[in-house]
Order: C-alpha cells, then structure tokens, then sequence
C-alpha cells in the first residue's frame, strides 16, 4: 500500500463526504509544518479493507497519530483506536440533519477504546502539535507562536471595542 509510514497523521475517512472536513484539518496540520495522508475506509462497509489499512500503517515504522472523520454513527474512531498504538482523535464533521445527535455515537466508547474527541479541524490539528511538541522543541516552538498569536489576537480585539 503507497503511502504508509511516510507521513505522521492517517486521517481516516469514513466516506468521500467528508473530505471537506478533512480538507480543513489538513490544511491546518500543513500550517504547522505537519504531514498528513489521508485514506477512505468505513467500519461499517468495508471493515476487513479497514483493518487491512490499519495493519500496513501500524508495521510500517512510528506510531501513528490518527485522526478519524465519521459522520452519523462513528465506529470508525473505535475501531481505530482499538487497533493502534498511536493517539486517536475523533473530529466527526457537524451536520444540521441530525441535530447533532450523531455526535453521541463519538462521545461515549466501550472500555479499553480511547479515541479523543475534538469537534473543530483547527483544534483536532492543534492537539496533533501538541502531542507531536511533546518530543520535538521546533513544533513545541511552533505551538508557542499559535498561541501568542491567538492571545495577541483576543487582546486587539478586546481593544478595539473600547477604542
């Protein structure tokens, strides 16, 4: 399978629907100077191709950190995390047809299955630099400058409602 090992986040999907959602994680890992591939595999249809996936990626080196993109029902994130030693990080896209209540399916998981949940793909990215600064002073520096930025940024704008 082309691409595994190379990259430090999977993102999977657990249909081409999400890849919007997708999409915006990606582009905010690519702001902190993260790789990413990503990779379509529901748990639902095509569990066997899933954990066939899963397997190539956890023999291929590093563990991953992995982010899973499922709407509706979400055995993606669970199925994932009980198959991996790297951080899952549940960041299921919102939808208005449910109401939200496809979101509980990501919020509770069986014991011994610990995917963390993370609604907005900027945040999901920011938790991925978070775990990768663990080990890695450049990104640690990195996750340091977002910050300020956001600060500095709360701060302008306060400011400016009282100029």
């Amino acid at each position: 399978m082309a691409g595994t090992g190379g990259a430090p986040v999977v993102l999977v999907l657990g249909s081409k629907a999400d890849l919007g959602h997708a999409e915006l994680i990606v582009q905010a890992l690519t702001r902190f100077g993260i790789g990413s591939e990503i990779r379509i595999a529901s748990a639902h249809k095509v569990t066997r191709y899933l954990l066939d996936a899963i397997e190539e990626y956890e023999q291929s080196g590093p563990p991953h950190i992995w982010i899973t993109i499922a709407g509706r029902s979400n055995a993606l994130s669970g199925v994932v995390d009980a198959n991996v030693v790297g951080p899952v990080i549940a960041c299921p896209p919102y939808g208005d047809r449910f109401g939200g209540m496809d979101l509980l399916s990501s919020v509770r998981m069986p014991s011994g299955v610990a995917p963390l949940l993370v609604l907005e793909p900027e945040a999901a990215a920011l938790a991925v630099a978070k775990m990768i600064a663990i080990g890695d002073p450049a990104m640690a520096e990195r996750v340091a400058g977002y910050q300020q930025a956001q600060q500095e940024r709360v701060i302008a704008d306060d400011r400016s409602m009282r100029d």
